[in-house]
């Protein structure tokens, strides 16, 4: 008889095992009902519970991996727990690692580019969801069956919180990493930067087939970092050479942006538009066309009741587990008000249209729809803003973004919206201040 496969929640069986961690093994898995294959890693509970560290590491990379869906990243697709274990379920890219290819030789220039600009898309996408990768290389690039490019291994990356967006932490593979990073001055790096260059030092692996600073010793490998010491093999033809000239720079201030690689006629060439930036249009046009969103005449009375569970899961910023398994909020978009649902919303729409932003609402719902003026980064920056009642006197209003650059939606949360409402708000998500003065309208 054949040995028993083991089942996970009747959903998955596990297979053979691809790797294994510290903390964790990761197997391969079968859909019983799709047959697809799934990467599957396993957590011992009581393993990453003695570490804080480590349960926030796990906490962070599942947080990390449900925002950056696209294309070239390997994608998270449920993450599940048992009393011992969890579970959580990944794209199986069969392909292997991007390393593999590298040893076998230095790749053509057509093919070094198509893979470098499958990365910065990937990484140009994870920044504007305010998430930096920091350990970049080859060995954590995935190939899939039609030869694309999958970022993998988000163990060491950090998330933005809508601060001065500087890290401080020393982390990744010392021959990828940014000379910010290794030197760690007490301001910290711009995780955006050192991305880009361990994008640089990928970019150059790629094309000569070994790394760019190299030396018998670590601390001369770290004295060529630094100095942006190398050199350029004979091969290397003269449009690659600048735009590497340009990655690794050793002043992060001066290193090229991604904007700027994007501009740059090399990385042009046969360039293909990931499907990903299409979806975020798309869902833009629709709001365009979408009869719901205009102006209503009538509206309902009062806004829907938040009951105390939902309102505590909204207000709190604990460390419980669950925190895992949804999309957390995010610190400052939430806030309590004393005011009335019409008066908050009337409140929002005017700050809204000061800006120069449209203005629409549900004929349904308590729920407003900003459409930002300007197009950013990713599109038009669009903002909803939903009300809740929680008790008589106590309204709780969620802000979110519908579509946009993550980044530019924390700045003009935080820089406009946030002082804009002062008057109307009685507390913001995380903050312990008292702040509303308007009369209770409710």
């Amino acid at each position: 008889m054949g040995e028993k496969k083991k089942i996970v929640q009747g959903k998955y069986e596990i297979g053979r095992l691809l790797g294994k961690g510290t903390f964790a093994k990761v197997y391969h898995g079968r859909h019983l009902s799709t047959n697809e294959c799934v990467a599957i890693k396993v957590i011992k509970k009581d393993e990453v519970i003695k570490s804080e560290k480590m349960m926030e590491q796990i906490k962070r990379e599942i947080s990390v991996m449900r925002l950056v869906r696209h294309p070239n990243i390997a994608d998270l697709k449920e993450v599940m727990a048992t009393k011992s274990k969890i579970f959580v379920v990944m794209e199986y890219v069969r392909g292997g690692e991007l390393f593999s290819k590298v040893e076998r030789g230095r790749l053509k220039e057509a093919a070094a580019r198509k893979y470098f600009q499958q990365l910065i898309s990937a990484v140009d996408f994870c920044h504007s969801r305010g998430v930096f990768h920091r350990d970049i290389k080859p060995e954590n690039l995935l190939l899939d069956d039609n030869e694309d490019l999958k970022i993998s291994d988000f163990g060491l990356s950090a998330l933005h919180d809508g601060g001065a967006g500087l890290l401080h932490t020393q982390c990744g593979t010392p021959a990828y990493v940014a000379p910010e990073v290794l030197q760690l001055r007490v301001e910290g790096y711009d995780g955006a930067a050192a991305d880009i260059w361990s994008c640089g030092v990928v970019l150059y692996v790629l094309l000569a087939g070994f790394l760019p600073f190299q030396d018998e010793s670590l601390n001369g490998m770290y004295s060529k970092i630094f100095g942006a010491d190398y050199e350029f093999p004979p091969w290397f033809s003269s449009e690659s050479k600048r735009l590497v000239s340009k990655l690794l720079v050793a002043d992060p201030g001066k290193r090229i942006s991604i904007p700027g690689i994007m501009r740059v006629t090399w990385f042009r060439k046969e360039l293909k538009t990931p499907h990903a930036f299409s979806i975020q249009e798309s869902m833009f046009e629709k709001f365009e066309d979408d009869e719901r969103l205009t102006t209503i005449k009538k509206s309902p009375s009062s806004p829907a009741f938040l009951n105390a569970f939902q309102f505590i899961s909204s207000m709190s910023t604990g460390l419980d587990l669950s925190n895992m398994f949804e999309e957390r909020r995010k610190r400052g978009s939430t806030f309590t008000s004393r005011c009335s649902a019409k008066v908050i919303m009337g409140k929002i729409e005017l700050v809204g249209r000061k800006l120069g932003f449209k203005v629409a609402r549900t004929t349904k719902d308590f729920k407003l729809r900003l459409v930002g003026p300007t197009e950013g980064r990713k599109g038009r920056l669009s903002v909803t803003a939903e009300v809740f009642k929680v008790a008589p006197e106590v309204t709780v209003v969620e802000l979110s973004k519908f579509s946009g650059d993550t980044l530019e939606y924390v700045k003009f949360r935080e820089e406009e919206i946030r002082p804009a409402l002062k008057d109307v708000v009685w507390t913001w998500q995380g903050d312990n201040v008292v702040s509303c003065t308007c009369d209770h309208q409710i």
